[in-house]
């Protein structure tokens, strides 16, 4: 028996590090949204009394530092169910290292199948205990859709979808790690504040220019992306209605009203990303596939 589950990107409205904690870790502000650029993950039932891993991108771990090995650990050990023997494969058309949870969609797609799998129907809330362990941004890409996510990033609550619009993606030719550029929040601090209260008003009345145009993330300040100012005017001068990166980066997105604006931006942009995708919101973190 297998399981297949599209685990889908996110994108970071809003990123705003609030305090470091006493434990190391942050206190955070975001509005999340879930992409329809999704990996496929796929889970099923061997006799090997172990964890098997494959994936079509080379340079993705196969071992326990893999998300998706350390979802499938937690699973069990949490369930209590013992482990006969899975594969997980991951189609991954996420980029990683982009600041997409393309690791911690990964890690949510698991889990859900996995849920399937034994039929242990635990509910969206008891997924995401489990899945808080292996990574801050995992609850968030079980539930997916449109969230405020706070504390670690742990803590989520709705708030009212995006509007239907088009979503470029461009990803440059480089990768950030999420612990340096927390070290340099640490290091650095920020200069300059989210409109937090600005931006949930926005989201509350699904206006759209004004999500856009309050759309921040505070790693700009000090995570320097080669590049990125480029691709930013190369978006708006295409008609994007806001520009912003996502997570720790280097990934930028643009919001466009229409589709084409979005195609031309992404024609526009080859030679400075190396991964350009046009997508959607979604209003969902993983899905089934029947």
């Amino acid at each position: 028996m297998e399981i297949k589950v599209n685990a889908y990107a996110k994108i970071n409205l809003m990123l705003d590090i609030v305090a470091t904690r006493t434990d190391g870790y942050h206190d955070l502000f975001m509005i999340m949204q879930s992409i329809g650029l999704y990996d496929t993950i796929t889970v099923s039932s061997t006799k090997s009394k172990g964890i098997a891993i494959t994936c079509n991108v080379d340079d993705i771990p196969l071992d326990e530092k893999n998300i998706a090995h350390k979802a499938a650990t937690a699973f069990f050990k949490s369930t209590k169910i013992k482990n006969k023997g899975i594969h997980i494969d991951i189609m991954k058309r996420i980029p990683h290292a982009a600041g997409l949870a393309g690791g911690s969609a990964d890690g949510a797609g698991v889990l859900v199948a996995l849920n399937e799998l034994y039929s242990t129907g635990l509910t969206q809330d008891e997924l995401c205990e489990i899945g808080v362990q292996i990574g801050a941004d995992v609850p968030f890409c079980i539930k997916g859709g449109t969230l405020l996510a706070q504390g670690i990033g742990d803590v989520l609550n709705k708030v009212k979808p995006l509007r239907k619009c088009h979503i470029l993606i461009a990803k440059p030719d480089c990768g950030v790690n999420t612990g340096f550029a927390y070290r340099q929040f640490d290091e650095c601090g920020k200069i300059h504040t989210p409109d937090k209260f600005g931006m949930l008003c926005a989201m509350q009345s699904r206006d759209l220019k004004n999500i856009a145009i309050r759309m921040e993330n505070v790693f700009e300040q000090f995570i320097d992306v080669p590049g990125k100012v480029d691709i930013k005017t190369i978006m708006r001068d295409c008609g994007a209605i806001g520009v912003c990166m996502s997570g720790s980066g280097p990934t930028v997105f643009g919001i466009f009203e229409n589709k084409e604006n979005a195609q031309d931006a992404a024609d526009k942009l080859t030679s400075l990303a190396r991964d350009i995708v046009i997508t959607k919101p979604v209003s969902k973190g993983c899905k089934v596939v029947e």
